[in-house]
């Protein structure tokens, strides 16, 4: 019955497509669909996209090679609202057959879904290019000024109409470029005395070059230069339109001869201009207002303060440190003018989260000197949050969650910001009816706290290796959280010191110099009762081997410990007590799952050191063409190494320091992130990301903390497998979390639009997880070489994304193409169908 219907509707369907592919239906007389655009320069085609999107008029979007959204448009009937309208007071006006059916308020309605459906057609749809002489006369203008702004003055650009089909046009751009004009001698022409002595000091960086072929760009890039410059260099009044280029090319042999040209400051009074040279402006004074808000604007000022040469005031009692102050103003009392000083300190003080976006003004007292007042609005004191959540999950039926938080500005007098958080939830685990627990039998706590100072907190002075433009700040926090009923009812204690620095606009540096975390399990006999993977195994081995009978399972709830029969088996294996012997796959796979056991439930103390660098090259959130590099050094248990030899302390049985009872861990980490976008014009993009991530156990420890270790698959790595499921190597581990110490994972992706806020996307993502360097020596898990990259997993797809503007809702199909788990025979395309497909929901980009 499913199958009937679904073909029912497939042929529904086809037949609505094939009603409105008549693809001109909407074209009046005289007029034309335009099907092609073509660009030829030089006679040779051009499919640039920066050379498309000079057209004023294009083509209508295609997919597939198919104008969906035009058809969509063809199915919206013209003028449908009017007409239904008209048919509605027609049935109104007489006791029809309708009418009898239904009341006037169900016609009223069905009128208007009618019409909202219809609009919805044309909305989604995409209205006919109709081609249009006048734009096409634009789009020739467009592209031959395009050529001459980069160096081709004599283009010259003409078009072709061509009618190929009834009602249907394309349209063929030719340009002919020429020889281009090259960049032949460079002179300059400065009025002012003092503005060519400076000009002299960074004139060897220029964007215009003898040799260069001309381009527009350059001479405006060098405009920008040239007043960037001489405004960082005392002079308040220059501004771009002072700079001028004067280019020769008569009698040239198509060189370009420029003279840079900077004139005098021009002086307009009221009944005449004159022209004076430009002077070098000092900072004679520097006022702070603290509290700038509108209730005080009548207020008198109260309370002030000099400090370095800055004067600070406040209509009430000051609340600030004027260190704290003046670190974040770059503007310097008694040195020269810059807008360099300017921006950063208007950066500086917004990033401080204590004012509001501050006000900045210049009063000249002289020709010669500035008096700058800063206008700061504080923001208040505390700020309050509070959220709630109503969830479930796989091991709960029903879970109530909330979270709160308390922000103090200023906290102490440095514009430090305090934040204190909590969070709790109570649940009911699907397990509490079967059991004498109470309903609410899991619950969870936890809280944070956050003390940031911008600044750096050390104990000498940094100015020099991290000046205070780079807006250095501290920030330390410790948390706490504790389970009970969820997976192993862990109880977990955190502390953080970190730094962060911005040598420039596009890089950041963090560096954490302690971090420690402490994890102890408190319900480590819920082992199997969260990993029921390892748990099923047991039980079939037990079975095969006939330890228990066929209807029995190695679990008692009887028992304080319901999973004891599951450790007393593998106990019984491992020493020698059931018919299995070592060389035997079983007692391997019981041998493994007990050494995961052991990793897994073990505690963990964490003292770690890291340092990030990231390099984020998009102008903006609406920039499609950037690239971000992410490098992460990691290095654990070095200083608790080091403290142990001194204090001479013993081992434990299995060869390990200990501090608190626990086996502190020891390893070094290096994690590798590159993402790259290309704009392809419109809204098409293609995206890569590449990754390597490599953790090595040493010292104190033979394998890498879970928390640390790297996984593969999920939304936002290998679509293709689900979180956790790929890996390590080609093995075919049922494990519910697999992970390793290795990770390689590479990912493109193409972008386009399909109409409105839909977008579309295909894919292709590549990688996998290895063990390499620490105590497992599975081959099939173990990365030994370039051979190993045979076991890379292949995944490919496509998916679906809506823009809500301030995120992105996202919907990826991903289909196994090369699956190494396959040990034997053919690895590729085995499961490429929707069947064994696994289907992705995120939130935002994966890269």
């Amino acid at each position: 019955m499913k199958q009937f219907t679904a073909k029912i509707s497939i042929l529904i369907l086809t037949a609505v497509l094939i009603a409105s592919c008549n693809s001109v239906k909407q074209i009046g007389e005289n007029e034309h669909l335009l099907t092609e655009n073509s660009i030829f320069v030089n006679n040779k085609k051009n499919n640039a996209e920066t050379i498309k999107n000079l057209l004023y008029q294009k083509r209508n979007s295609k997919l597939l090679g198919f104008p969906l959204r035009l058809y969509i448009h063809n199915l919206a009937k013209p003028n449908l609202d009017s007409i239904l309208d008209a048919k509605l007071r027609d049935k109104l006006s007489y006791k029809s057959f309708s009418e009898q059916l239904y009341s006037k308020k169900q016609l009223i309605e069905w009128n208007n879904y009618k019409k909202g459906f219809n609009n919805w057609l044309r909305n989604t749809g995409e209205p006919p290019a109709i081609y249009d002489k006048t734009k096409t006369a634009k789009s020739l203008e467009r592209l031959k000024a395009y050529y001459i702004n980069n160096g081709w003055f004599n283009a010259e650009s003409s078009f072709k109409f061509q009618e190929v089909d009834f009602r249907k046009a394309s349209v063929d751009y030719h340009v002919k470029t020429g020889d281009a004009y090259l960049i032949d001698s460079i002179s300059r022409k400065i009025a002012s005395p003092k503005i060519d002595s400076i000009y002299r000091k960074f004139k060897d960086d220029p964007f215009v070059k003898k040799g260069d072929q001309y381009r527009t760009i350059n001479f405006e890039l060098e405009q920008d230069r040239i007043t960037s410059n001489l405004r960082n260099s005392g002079f308040y009044h220059f501004n771009q339109d002072y700079v001028f280029f004067e280019m020769d090319t008569i009698g040239t042999n198509k060189k370009v001869n420029v003279e840079i040209q900077i004139q005098d400051r021009i002086i307009r009074n009221e009944d005449s201009v004159v022209r004076k040279p430009f002077n070098i402006y000092t900072i004679k004074a520097v006022n702070i207002f603290t509290d700038n808000t509108y209730e005080n604007r009548n207020s008198v000022l109260r309370d002030s303060v000099s400090f370095n040469g800055y004067n600070i005031y406040s209509y009430d009692k000051l609340r600030y440190k004027p260190k704290a102050l003046t670190d974040a103003v770059f503007i310097t009392p008694n040195r020269i003018f810059k807008d360099l000083d300017r921006t950063r300190t208007y950066r500086h003080l917004s990033d401080l989260r204590t004012f509001n976006y501050p006000n900045i003004e210049y009063i000249e007292t002289d020709s010669t000197s500035l008096i700058t007042n800063i206008f700061l609005k504080p923001r208040k004191k505390y700020s309050v949050g509070f959220d709630f959540d109503i969830s479930q999950s796989n091991i709960q039926t029903i879970g109530f969650a909330f979270s709160t938080s308390l922000l103090a500005r200023n906290i102490f007098k440095g514009a430090e910001t305090l934040e204190i958080s909590a969070i709790g939830s109570i649940g009911a685990s699907k397990d509490a009816s079967d059991t004498k627990d109470q309903f609410f039998d899991i619950n969870e706590i936890g809280a944070d706290l956050k003390l940031t100072i911008p600044r750096l907190f050390f104990p000498f002075n940094t100015e020099r290796l991290i000046p205070k433009y780079m807006l250095p700040s501290t920030r330390i926090s410790i948390g706490a959280t504790s389970q009970k009923n969820i997976g192993l009812d862990k109880q977990t204690v955190n502390g953080i010191l970190n730094y962060k620095w911005k040598p420039s606009q596009r890089v950041t540096d963090r560096l954490d110099l302690f971090n420690v975390q402490f994890v102890k399990n408190l319900n480590i006999d819920n082992y199997f009762g969260v990993y029921t993977n390892s748990f099923d195994r047991l039980n079939v081995i037990a079975r095969d081997i006939n330890y228990i009978d066929e209807d029995e399972s190695l679990k008692d709830s009887s028992l304080s410990n319901k999973f004891l029969p599951a450790d007393i088996f593998i106990d019984d294996v491992l020493s020698n007590n059931t018919v299995l012997s070592p060389d035997d796959d079983e007692f391997v796979d019981v041998n493994i799952i007990e050494e995961r056991k052991q990793r897994l439930t073990e505690d963990n103390l964490i003292l770690s050191s890291s340092f990030s660098f990231v390099e984020d090259k998009r102008e903006n959130l609406f920039d499609n063409s950037f690239s971000i590099f992410r490098f992460k050094l990691e290095s654990a248990g070095n200083l608790f190494s080091t403290a142990s030899k001194l204090l001479k302390l013993e081992k434990n049985n299995n060869d390990k320091f200990e501090l608190f009872n626990v086996a502190y861990s020891q390893y070094v980490k290096t994690e590798i992130d590159y993402i790259k976008h290309w704009s392809l014009g419109g809204k098409n993009v293609f995206a890569i990301r590449n990754f390597i991530g490599l953790a090595v156990p040493y010292g104190n420890s033979t394998s890498i903390p879970f928390a640390k270790s790297f996984f593969a698959g999920g939304a936002n790595d290998n679509r293709a497998w689900t979180a956790y499921n790929l890996g390590p190597g080609r093995t075919t581990s049922n494990n519910e979390f697999n992970e390793a110490n290795l990770k390689l994972a590479f990912s493109m992706e193409y972008r386009y639009n399909l109409f409105n806020n839909f977008n579309g996307a295909f894919f292709v993502d590549a990688g996998n997880i290895w063990n390499v360097l620490d105590e497992v020596d599975d081959p099939d898990a173990t990365f030994t070489g370039l051979k190993s990259l045979e076991d890379t997993a292949i995944g490919a797809g496509f998916g679906l994304r809506y823009d809500f503007s301030f995120f992105i809702l996202r919907f990826d199909i991903g289909f196994k193409a090369h699956d190494p788990s396959y040990v034997n025979g053919n690895k590729w395309f085995n499961d490429f169908n929707f069947n064994n497909a696994v289907y992705n929901v995120g939130i935002n980009y994966p890269f």
